[in-house]
């Protein structure tokens, strides 16, 4: 299998600076999709690629691309499936890869948090984003590469 590109759910992820280092390092082209113009690291490997603000625009274009070989970075549970299904591999900001094992349970977790916080049972609150979430990303990203380099 090639080892082909990464997609990035730019929007709202804090590690773009730790995909370009990666992706550097290992030739990969990084596709980073957000809805507006936003500052990037610069790099030839660095695509910028803005959307419409429609509804899922970033999410449809990175579904329609990613495929086998592919590394996609997001947070966003309902696009990491799709990606999956797809063949790509997943791993959300904080470092946790997303399969085909563990993204049933991510989604219904998803789905009855949501559900909870419009009935009022709770106020769900992100945990802000720690040195150790840094350093889980940019190993499990390594770990991913050097999976889809010994597919190969």
């Amino acid at each position: 299998m090639e080892i082909r590109d990464i997609y990035v759910d730019g929007d709202a992820c804090p590690v773009k600076a730790e995909v370009v280092r990666v992706a550097e390092r290992h030739k990969m082209t990084v596709h980073m999709v957000s809805n507006a113009y936003m500052r990037l690291p610069e790099s030839p490997l660095v695509q910028r690629v803005v959307v419409s603000d429609g509804f899922d625009a970033a999410d449809d274009w990175i579904a329609e691309r990613a495929g086998e070989g592919d590394v996609v970075i997001t947070a966003d549970i309902p696009l990491a499936s799709r990606c999956l299904e797809r063949g790509a591999d997943v791993i959300g900001p904080t470092g946790r890869p997303f399969d085909r094992q563990n993204i049933g349970n991510a989604m219904a977790m998803r789905d009855l948090k949501s559900f909870l916080r419009d009935t009022g049972e709770i106020r769900d609150h992100n945990p802000s984003f720690a040195k150790q979430d840094r350093s889980r990303f940019l190993q499990a990203l390594e770990q991913v590469i050097q999976a889809i380099k010994r597919r190969r």
